[in-house]
Formats: C-alpha cells, structure tokens, sequence
C-alpha cells in the first residue's frame, strides 16, 4: 500500500508546528538543537535558493522536507550538473516513523522532481543515521562518497533520473 503524499509549500503559518516537532527526540538526534533549527529554518522561509514544504497524508500533516538549489550554498558537495537540487527532511510525527514513509516520501518528492527536469538529487545524512540512510537508499539513492560538512562528517548520497 504506497500512501498519497502532499507537499505544500511551508509558510510562516506552519512555524509553530515546525517548532513542535523539531523539539522531539527522534528529530533533535539528528537535527541538533531545535532553536537554533528553528532559527535556521524559518530564517529560509524568504531564501529564493530554498523550497520548504509541509508533507501530509490522509489530510494529516507529519513532515517537514526542504530541497535547496545546489549551486546557491557552498555545500563543498563536489561538481554536479548545473540545477542539482539537494533535500533534507524529517518525519515530525512520532507515531509516522518507522512505517515506511520515509523512503516513500522521498520517492514521491524526487520522482516528480526528477520527471520534471531536475537533473540529480543529492542528500548528506550522517552516517551513523542507519535509518535515514536505508530510507534513502530504499528511494533510489546510491552512496558516492563521505563528505565535509559544517555539522560534520557526511555521507553523500545520489540520485539520477
């Protein structure tokens, strides 16, 4: 059973609920600090290189997923076509994790992207996040190789039409 999933653009609305779920466990591990997330990721709300969206299904939402033009932030990713796009997301919702939503999210979000002319995507999880990582994989994402982030350690992860 694949779920539809929503992907609407965030707005200043929907900060609250971003603050609640960057304050829980499962997204502080590896998020960090949910102020100084919540600072960052709000403070891209008006950032033309970034698209923040809230994801829901069944009309509920659960989840938080930007994608940020590649090009517009030294991300020290390497050389990689002209529009790579890179994502980040996290589940908020507790009771969603852990049931394959990630990974389908994921392929939803990169598939109409990709079918739309995106010509790669690119995430950076940390490798100790085994879960992200096999969701990741689970979308279509193959490891290329480890990179330097500014929150550490990374691995690179791609993924081609």
């Amino acid at each position: 059973m694949m779920a539809a999933y929503v992907f609407r653009a965030m707005t200043s609305a929907d900060l609250p609920v971003i603050r609640q779920w960057l304050a829980h466990p499962h997204v502080r591990e590896w998020w960090g600090d949910p102020d100084e997330q919540y600072a960052l990721v709000s403070g891209d709300l008006d950032e033309p290189a970034m698209d923040q969206f809230v994801v829901s299904t069944n009309g509920a939402d659960f989840g938080y997923i930007q994608c940020y033009d590649l090009t517009a932030w030294n991300s020290g990713f390497g050389t990689h076509p002209k529009g790579t796009r890179g994502i980040d997301l996290f589940i908020g919702e507790p009771g969603m994790i852990e049931r394959g939503h990630g990974s389908a999210l994921i392929r939803a979000f990169v598939d109409a992207r990709l079918a739309h002319g995106t010509p790669r995507m690119v995430t950076d999880p940390d490798p100790a996040n085994h879960r992200a990582v096999r969701a990741y994989e689970r979308a279509g994402f193959e490891r290329a190789h480890m990179v330097d982030t500014p929150d550490g350690p990374a691995l690179l992860m791609v993924r081609n039409p």
